[in-house]
């Protein structure tokens, strides 16, 4: 009996599986239902149906570096600014704050690989402005950053007092206060001094005023509102100066910075190294982007 047609039979079974085999092996592997790699980007994955696609996804870096912001990121919050905090949200939750007011985001932020993702229609909530994102190549486009209605730092005086002494007493001894806190290391979006033994610009300002029975809102944004609005020709030591963020904003009057004036056409503030400061107010960067100056008594 012949076992040759069964040895043929065999090799040609043999062949066919070998051809299958190495067909699979070079098919190119592609994108799984449930992640869409990008660079940016590589493990978000899809939700359920009505969800946003892993592409329209954008790391909040990316705007913080576009707008030339400061970003603090950790698992809980993402906080956002020039020299304090502008924007504020929380990882899966719509509700955020947008220039020192809640508003409700289209989507909810999301958390992965260490940083934090939003939607273009977020994007726009939060900043109350116009974001776009372009699906092919992933270029996103800022058309404007609102930044609300700026505040009404022309609205009636509001008295808050220096209590412990006479008012000039008192702004000799807050400025010596102040120059005691030099060299404390910047932060932004800095905890309590007691806390974190850092400030940034708002921070910085209401720790002092604390001190002597003033309490300021901790946003330059909100301090701008207090006391009585006056001239360069009127500032005096004590009083509160308050800056711009040129060209990042629709509008050029949101107070992005806070100082306090120490006499001497000087003032005490801090926004990054070397920590809290004096700078010069009659010259250079500063005098360029003056805001307002507000006394608070």
């Amino acid at each position: 009996m012949s076992i040759a047609p069964k040895k043929t039979w065999a090799l040609l079974l043999l062949g066919l599986l070998l051809l299958a085999a190495t067909a699979c092996g070079n098919r190119q592997p592609g994108p799984t239902a449930q992640s869409v790699p990008t660079p940016e980007n590589p493990l978000i994955r899809t939700g359920p149906e009505g969800t946003p696609a892993d592409n329209e996804w954008i790391p909040l870096t990316q705007i913080a570096d576009s707008l030339g912001l400061r970003l603090r990121e950790s698992q809980n919050s993402a906080q956002m600014g020039f020299t304090d905090v502008m924007f504020e949200l929380t990882p899966s939750q719509k509700s955020a704050i947008s220039f020192g007011k809640q508003v409700t985001l289209a989507h909810p932020p999301l958390r992965q690989n260490g940083k934090t993702y939003l939607t273009a229609e977020a994007l726009s909530d939060l900043l109350q402005g116009q974001v776009r994102k372009d699906p092919q190549t992933g270029e996103v486009e800022i058309a404007s950053v609102g930044g609300g209605h700026a505040p009404d730092i022309a609205r009636q005086p509001r008295s808050r007092g220096f209590q412990a002494f006479g008012l000039t007493e008192n702004r000799d001894e807050l400025v010596s206060y102040a120059k005691q806190f030099m060299g404390v290391p910047y932060d932004f979006g800095a905890a309590p001094y007691e806390q974190s033994h850092t400030f940034d610009c708002s921070s910085f300002t209401r720790h002092v005023f604390k001190h002597f029975g003033v309490d300021l809102p901790r946003l330059a944004r909100d301090q701008a509102k207090e006391g009585n609005p006056v001239e360069r020709s009127e500032l005096v030591a004590g009083d509160l100066i308050f800056f711009t963020v040129p060209g990042r904003f629709e509008s050029e009057k949101v107070p992005g910075h806070v100082g306090i004036y120490i006499g001497g056409g000087k003032f005490i503030h801090t926004w990054g190294d070397p920590g809290v400061q004096i700078s010069t107010l009659d010259s250079g960067y500063w005098h360029d982007v003056i805001l307002s100056m507000r006394r608070v008594q």
